[in-house]
């Protein structure tokens, strides 16, 4: 990628973050995307932009070659429009741009774990030490708010309220909500601050052994470790299954729709309508399967 190319890509990822709120995550995933779609137009001598209709769809064909996943091909696509409406904004480019349509992304319905695989999992870290009264504490916090892993590596002691049994979450975008942190989950929560958190003056809530904020991928490997421990195959465990999990609870026990879209921090009511979607197959499913049903 030219100099050229790079500056223009840097003005429109420094757009996404201060005009669009855009996560961190999404601006490296943006970033990643549009330098495999210029090094694609570099490698087959082609102009990155303006596209040409057969530019593009060779590049998507090429991402369905490499046998990337449906939500991989969408997301790349998707970078691709942001940017050639950026520069179409920017008056970078003369002509419009016939934007390349998003690649159908199919079903795909959120996998959950039941009430007593739940239960389970937070068992597995019966204990005193430090690493087991931690990650009973976060698992707590993930599966009883609903939390993404980011959010839990984000949460700091001061975004916790124990009189009124709320915490504060920044989520997707910079945008702030407040979530009840009731019974069991602030309970555990207390024991960790008071048992291994008072002395250590590090603004982050969930900490490694060595005192430094846990990391996404520090989630992930807690939850396997003690999936595993539950006796859950890993193929059914990810990082935000204790999300999703929380989410389809909360509306089979009758929660509504808008009061758990505030809860998860989602723009659209339509992400959390999938929920209801996934509650309404698994009783088809069982309503078929089961003899007594």
């Amino acid at each position: 990628m030219n100099n050229n190319y790079v500056q223009l890509l840097n003005d429109f990822l420094d757009y996404l973050f201060l005009e669009r709120g855009c996560s961190e995550n999404t601006i490296l995933a943006y970033q990643r995307d549009i330098t495999a779609w210029v090094s694609f137009c570099e490698e087959k001598r082609l102009s990155p932009f303006p596209p040409t209709p057969s530019a593009l769809e060779g590049y998507q064909k090429k991402l369905a070659l490499e046998g990337k996943k449906r939500s991989t091909q969408q997301r790349s696509i998707a970078a691709l429009r942001s940017w050639f409406k950026y520069l179409e904004m920017e008056e970078l480019i003369d002509e419009e741009i016939e934007l390349p349509a998003l690649p159908f992304k199919g079903k795909n319905l959120p996998r959950i774990l039941s009430e007593g695989e739940v239960e389970r999992i937070l068992h597995a870290c019966a204990g005193d030490t430090f690493l087991e009264v931690r990650d009973r504490a976060l698992l707590e916090t993930a599966y009883g708010c609903g939390l993404r892993a980011s959010e839990l590596c984000s949460l700091q002691i001061k975004d916790l309220d124990f009189s009124s049994k709320t915490l504060r979450v920044l989520g997707k975008g910079n945008k702030e909500r407040v979530i009840p942190f009731l019974g069991e989950v602030s309970r555990r929560v207390q024991l960790y601050v008071d048992a291994f958190h008072k002395s250590i003056f590090v603004p982050e809530l969930f900490l490694s052994v060595n005192g430094k904020p846990l990391q996404r991928v520090d989630i992930w490997r807690i939850i396997k470790k003690r999936g595993k421990t539950a006796g859950i195959p890993s193929s059914r465990l990810y990082p935000h299954i204790l999300r999703h999990s929380f989410a389809t609870h909360l509306l089979r026990r009758g929660m509504d729709l808008r009061t758990l879209q505030e809860i998860l921090g989602h723009a659209s009511i339509a992400t959390t309508e999938k929920y209801v979607h996934f509650d309404l197959e698994l009783r088809d499913i069982y309503d078929k399967a089961h003899p007594r049903a």
